[in-house]
């Protein structure tokens, strides 16, 4: 029997239990559109988050955070060094990083979560002590004014807010603006009782809106002010971190900067890279991906199940059919290639349906999330009582990669295939005789 005789013979068998075979492809449909949904959601997530990473990322810097071991603390944290040390940065140590060979400038960087007092509003917001000029240049491109001016040497007690911390709802209710003197209210915990400190400050600018989590870079939930104001301030000449800005982005240049700083400061410090911190979340993404697509290959086992025992069920129905081929002349191996060819059909339409039909369900999640896009809260921000939220909403654009698409339908077929293969071999290896004697 020819090829095409084979595939017709078995699409004939299909089409005679269609309701059979529709239920039997149901099951890989299901499968793959599992699949497919949760890998085009995690894919999308990942591009958005990276996205959004990239903007508050610049490639060519370093973070050095007081401390051994891993530099990267994770979302929330921030970068931070290595737990159990004493070790402290000083504001002054940009001295001794900025005499490395291939590093062009760096910046202290001096952090504390306090409350910001405008008119009849509080906010929370990060309150962050940089040096203009320094912090200008690394962050050229995101560190810009969206109204006022940044002045390399800015007033005393003079502040830059991000956007979030301007209009913390982002729709126009300005909670402070170019001008306008606003408190900064910071709980001294070092001390006991605890004490609150307060400061006024005049808002020299507000900054373009950022977008992002911006674990190194600005942020549209901070509030910017002069490293001198900030240790007058916090009262301390330590600081949370160093950014180092290279000369170049190359991996020699990074490595050989990594390592002086880390010989500099004796091993007590951790020095991460931009472009090292992305790898991370990438390879986490990656590992999440397979995890989703573990538990929905779990379906697709099962549907393959359900292919076996149809495929097994047919195989009873039609021994005596099967007994009067192979009486008339039809060798083994085609018996076998039509039960194959049943199954290759069957996972062919279920891949297909599914593919279609997991893409159809990941949009559909994004739309009905957000309306375009799964809004995801990025930090925390104060309502009039105190105590609000600043979220920014991010779309997410589910992806089907050529690898997913492919992978899905590949997968779909290999599965209907491999759980065919016992039930096609059982029917080529009947005999004429017992076939057509069976009841």
């Amino acid at each position: 029997m020819k090829s095409g005789d084979i595939f017709g013979y078995a699409f004939g068998a299909i089409r005679l239990r269609k309701l059979r075979a529709g239920l039997t492809t149901l099951g890989v449909v299901i499968g793959i559109a599992a699949i497919v949904a949760l890998l085009s959601i995690s894919q999308g997530l990942q591009v958005t988050i990276t996205d959004q990473l990239q903007s508050g990322f610049a490639t060519d810097t370093l973070v050095v955070s007081p401390g051994g071991g891993s530099g990267f603390s994770g979302f929330g944290g921030g970068i931070g060094g290595g737990s159990g040390s004493d070790f402290s940065l000083l504001v002054s140590d940009v001295d001794l990083i900025n005499a490395i060979d291939g590093v062009a400038t760096s910046a202290a960087i001096i952090q504390e979560v306090s409350y910001i007092k405008a008119t009849d509003q509080t906010v929370v917001a990060y309150v962050v002590g940089v040096d203009f000029v320094a912090y200008s240049q690394i962050y050229s491109s995101t560190f810009v004014a969206e109204t006022g001016e940044i002045l390399a040497t800015p007033e005393a007690n003079s502040v830059v807010v991000g956007k979030r911390v301007s209009d913390p709802w982002g729709n126009g209710t300005l909670v402070c603006t170019v001008g306008d003197v606003i408190e900064i209210v910071w709980t001294n915990t070092t001390v006991r009782p605890p004490m609150n400190q307060t400061v006024e400050v005049t808002v020299a600018a507000v900054l373009e809106e950022i977008g992002g989590f911006s674990l190194t870079g600005p942020s549209d939930n901070s509030v910017y002010l002069s490293l001198e104001d900030a240790q007058s301030l916090f009262g301390t000449d330590e600081c949370d971190r160093i950014i180092v800005q290279l000369t170049s982005d190359d991996d020699e240049t990074i490595e050989s900067v990594s390592d002086a700083i880390e010989e500099l400061f004796d091993g007590q410090v951790s020095v991460s890279s931009s472009t090292a911190i992305l790898g991370i979340i990438s390879s986490v993404f990656s590992t999440v991906e397979l995890f989703l697509a573990g538990i929905a290959a779990i379906s697709l086992l099962v549907a393959g199940v359900g292919i076996m025992n149809i495929m097994i069920v047919s195989l009873m129905e039609r021994t005596r059919e099967i007994g009067i081929l192979k009486a008339l002349g039809m060798k083994s191996r085609t018996v076998l290639a039509i039960f194959l060819s049943e199954a290759v059909f069957i996972g062919v339409l279920g891949a297909v349906f599914g593919i279609v039909l997991g893409w159809l369900l990941a949009v559909a999640a994004a739309q009905i999330f957000t309306g375009g896009g799964i809004a995801a809260a990025t930090g925390q921000a104060a309502a009039s009582t105190g105590q609000a939220a600043a979220s920014t909403g991010f779309a997410i654009t589910p992806l089907l990669t050529p690898t997913v698409l492919l992978g899905a339908f590949g997968f779909g077929i290999a599965v209907s295939v491999i759980f065919a293969i016992y039930p096609a071999w059982r029917a080529s290896k009947l005999k004429p005789v017992d076939a057509l004697r069976y009841e």
